[in-house]
């Protein structure tokens, strides 16, 4: 008892925690990067199941932890279950680290007294979703980058280059074809306007972000509509259904209740329509009734899930049933991903090539005119 009062007051007495026991929001500010949250998952997972005391498993991971805000975090860990409170307690004072769905996997890892299992569950669970946002962050950055080198590109042709031409022609007085008077009016416009030019879309962009993270009637319409855009509406279905399947399946295969299972699967998603249909569910399964006929009534899940569902809840693995839904869901977005993308990268080209050509064709029509006159001159 003595050696874990010491224990206790040197955890206290370090520089990153500085402060009593009751003041761990202040010390755990900062962005932390949720990779660093995995690793120390499979490896307090490691710790467990090895034997070692939960308090010396944080001990050790945050004494091998470099100083920063997931160094703080852990420390707080360390005093607060140090001084006996539970672990699925003390994470949820983090969620910054910790969210919903981790604190709720290890209270039931702790209630089962199978918190090697939960923690090794979790940490596969974070693996497939880092692997799949990066999958999709890798798949973007070439078609963005080419965006925005064409949006700047043209923009400085259409500002510095085209008004030097402009001044050519007038020097020479020459008529101008239709195309060149509107590459050439655009261009009077985007020199004399700039900050309508670039301003409005820029406040179109952060008013749109704005109202997103207030939530509401605009962030469920924006989501509703992106389910229906051709080609991404399907993507973006079967990345939300593959998400609350893994999630909902991996908190039924760690024993939380149903009801409970939603709740936090409810409270953990980012897409409105989903956190819709998930409330719609709860409310019948709180009545006593089974999850697949909410589902497949919620317009959110298609006829593939709720009757894998169905079978899951008849023969009691429904665990295994959603699950499986999450691998076959992944895949198929793995899969539209690639192909979705090897369509947009030819036709951000094509784009680029019609504005280019269209920029040429019309500077050198009239240059084609003038070197015709001043030849027959």
């Amino acid at each position: 008892m003595a050696k874990r009062l010491q224990r206790t007051a040197t955890v206290a007495a370090r520089p990153e925690g500085g402060g009593a026991p009751g003041s761990v929001a202040p010390r755990s500010g900062g962005r932390v990067n949720p990779a660093l949250v995995t690793e120390f998952t499979t490896q307090l997972a490691t710790l467990s199941a090895a034997g070692i005391p939960i308090v010396k498993a944080l001990t050790i991971l945050e004494g091998q932890t470099r100083p920063g805000p997931f160094k703080n975090v852990l420390a707080a860990l360390v005093e607060d279950v140090s001084a006996g409170t539970a672990l699925s307690e003390a994470m949820a004072k983090h969620p910054q680290c910790f969210d919903t769905l981790f604190s709720s996997m290890v209270r039931a890892g702790e209630a089962g007294g199978v918190l090697d299992t939960i923690l090794n569950r979790l940490a596969s669970f974070r693996e497939k979703a880092a692997a799949i946002r990066s999958k999709i962050t890798g798949a973007m950055i070439y078609p963005i980058v080419v965006a925005l080198v064409a949006v700047v590109v043209v923009s400085a042709v259409i500002v510095f280059v085209i008004p030097k031409f402009e001044e050519i022609f007038d020097s020479f007085g020459t008529e101008l074809p239709p195309i060149t008077r509107l590459l050439l009016d655009t261009s009077r416009f985007a020199v004399s306007y700039w900050y309508v030019v670039f301003g409005v879309p820029v406040l179109i962009i952060l008013g749109h972000l704005a109202l997103m993270r207030r939530g509401g009637a605009y962030r469920y319409r924006m989501h509703k509509f992106l389910l229906r855009v051709p080609a991404v509406g399907p993507v973006v279905s079967k990345s939300i259904i593959a998400g609350f399947s893994r999630t909902f399946g991996t908190l039924i295969e760690a024993g939380v209740p149903h009801l409970d299972a939603l709740s936090i699967v409810r409270d953990t998603t980012g897409n409105a329509v989903l956190v819709e249909g998930v409330e719609q569910i709860r409310r019948v399964v709180r009545e006593g009734e089974g999850i697949a006929r909410p589902m497949g009534e919620s317009g959110v899940f298609d006829d593939l899930v709720v009757n894998m569902v169905d079978v899951g809840e008849a023969t009691g693995e429904l665990d295994k049933m959603l699950l499986k839904v999450a691998d076959a869901y992944d895949i198929a977005v793995d899969r539209r991903i690639d192909a979705m993308f090897k369509i947009i990268e030819p036709a951000l080209l094509i784009v680029m090539a019609v504005v280019v050509g269209f920029i040429v064709v019309a500077l050198f029509m009239p240059l084609i005119s003038i070197m015709s006159t001043l030849s027959a001159g």
